[in-house]
């Protein structure tokens, strides 16, 4: 009975999300964030867009920390282009968030400019997100 041939290389596939955040789900740095409550790939743009809400509306205060980084590659091949011949260019770089993961964290404002900054970065998010206060806040 013949063998099938084994290759070097495994078809990479795109995987499941499931469970919640083993790590990065309780604040490190500031004193506030915000968390996920959904599973998704977010984009780097969407992480930049996020920032930059957070930044303008700190005034440049205090300061932010971005807890995900978009390390994983995705691609795609371009429109109208016949099957095989290969994998596809890479079209952009996403960050697995997984529910309980902590997206942004900040420091060195009041709670009501925190919770208003941190809630216009979470309306640039594709997920349902919390603002969460570290314990010992007063």
């Amino acid at each position: 009975m013949l063998q099938p041939k084994k290759t070097k290389y495994r078809k990479q596939q795109k995987g499941r999300m499931k469970g919640n955040a083993q790590r990065g789900s309780e604040l490190a740095f500031g004193t506030f964030g915000i968390k996920a409550l959904e599973t998704c790939w977010m984009t780097g743009r969407q992480l930049e867009a996020a920032r930059q809400a957070v930044t303008r509306h700190m005034k440049r205060q205090g300061q932010i920390w971005i807890r995900v980084f978009p390390n994983k590659p995705v691609t795609k091949k371009p429109a109208e282009v016949r099957m095989g011949k290969g994998k596809g260019d890479i079209e952009h770089y996403v960050a697995r968030i997984s529910p309980g993961r902590i997206i942004f964290e900040a420091e060195g404002v009041s709670y009501d400019v925190a919770k208003e900054a941190l809630r216009l970065a979470a309306q640039k998010l594709p997920i349902k997100t919390k603002f969460i206060v570290r314990r010992d806040f007063e």
